[in-house]
C-alpha cells in the first residue's frame, strides 16, 4: 500500500500542483544540508497554502523551520506586506532555511527566531495577532506551543499541528512514547477548548499515515 502512496501523490503532483522549481530547490538544499527527511508533502505543503489564503492571512507564526519547505509554503500565500515567524532549534537548519528562503524572493517576509522555542515563547508578547498558527515542532511540546499561539490568534484564524496521527498509535492510550502523549495532549486540551472548533484529518501519502489537527478561533 506504501508504493501506492507514493504513486498517488506523484500523480497529485503532477496533475494539480505542477512545476514548483523554489519548492524542490528548497527539498534538496534540506537533504544536501544532511536535515531530516521530515518536511511536509508538497500536497501537505499546498495545503498550508490554500489554508492560509482561505483565512486572508497576513502573518503567520510557526513552529519548526527545518529546511524552510513548510515556511516557503506559507510565505507564497500572504500579501506582499505579510509575515512568518518562525522558531528553530538548529542553527544549521535555520541556516539553510534562510538561504533556501532568500533564493525563492520571500526571505524578506520571514522571521527565524533561533533557539529552544519553549524559551523564546515570551517573544510573542510583543508580536501583533496572527492569522494562522502551523506547530510542527518537538511533539511533546504541542500544548505548550498551542497554548502561546491561541494568546496572540485573532477570532476567525486557524492552529494547525501536525503529525498527530503518528502511524495510528494515536489511538493507544497506554504509549509510552512522547511524541504519541504530546499528540493526545494537545488534542485532549483542545477538545475541552470553548475557544475554538476543530477536527483531525487523516492522511496518507509519501509521508505515510499520519494527520493534522485543524481549529479555527472562535469570535
Amino acid at each position: 500500500m506504501g508504493s501506492r502512496w507514493h504513486e498517488v501523490d506523484d500523480y497529485i503532483e503532477r496533475a494539480v500542483l505542477g512545476e514548483d522549481p523554489d519548492g524542490e530547490r528548497t527539498l534538496a538544499a534540506q537533504r544536501e544540508g544532511g536535515l531530516p527527511d521530515i518536511a511536509v508533502s508538497r500536497a501537505q505543503g499546498r495545503l498550508l497554502s490554500v489554508l492560509a489564503r482561505s483565512v486572508r492571512a497576513r502573518r503567520v507564526v510557526e513552529f519548526g523551520t527545518l529546511g524552510g519547505y513548510s515556511t516557503l509554503c506559507l510565505a507564497r500565500a500572504l500579501p506582499d506586506d505579510g509575515q512568518v515567524v518562525t522558531f528553530e532549534l538548529s542553527d544549521h537548519h535555520a541556516q539553510v532555511a534562510r538561504a533556501n528562503l532568500d533564493a525563492a524572493g520571500v526571505g524578506h517576509q520571514v522571521a527565524i527566531r533561533v533557539g529552544l522555542a519553549r524559551d523564546l515563547l515570551h517573544t510573542l508578547a510583543d508580536d501583533d495577532e496572527f492569522d494562522l498558527a502551523f506547530i510542527d515542532a518537538d511533539k511533546p511540546s504541542n500544548s505548550a506551543y498551542y497554548e502561546a499561539a491561541m494568546t496572540r490568534m485573532r477570532p476567525g484564524g486557524l492552529v494547525i499541528v501536525d503529525n498527530v496521527v503518528r502511524g495510528g498509535a494515536l489511538a493507544d492510550a497506554d504509549s509510552s512514547d512522547d511524541r504519541v502523549r504530546g499528540s493526545r495532549a494537545v488534542l485532549e486540551r483542545v477538545g475541552r477548548d470553548p475557544r475554538v472548533e476543530a477536527t483531525v484529518i487523516q492522511t496518507v501519502g509519501s509521508k505515510g499515515y499520519d494527520g493534522m489537527l485543524i481549529a479555527t478561533v472562535l469570535d
